[in-house]
């Protein structure tokens, strides 16, 4: 999955989001709407982190669900 497929999925991805920072209230999560740079910058806000760490989780996260998309194509 890249940003593009994340913003149009959204919805149904907010819950992975909220698993892996479950800082973000849903309020973030509304402004955040799939976008990369407001997800870094919340990430960044509630968490204390640099921007480079916050981009390397929110990267890591995208990659990881297109692996667990692929995986369970596979089944």
């Amino acid at each position: 999955m890249n940003w593009d497929q994340l913003q149009g999925k959204w919805k149904q991805s907010k819950g992975k989001v909220r698993e892996k920072w479950g800082k973000l209230t849903d309020d973030d999560l509304d402004v955040i709407a799939g976008k990369r740079d407001q997800l870094v910058g919340h990430i960044q806000e509630r968490y204390g982190i640099a921007k480079e760490e916050a981009e390397k989780q929110a990267d890591a996260f995208v990659q990881g669900l297109s692996e667990g998309q692929k995986a369970a194509g596979h089944r």
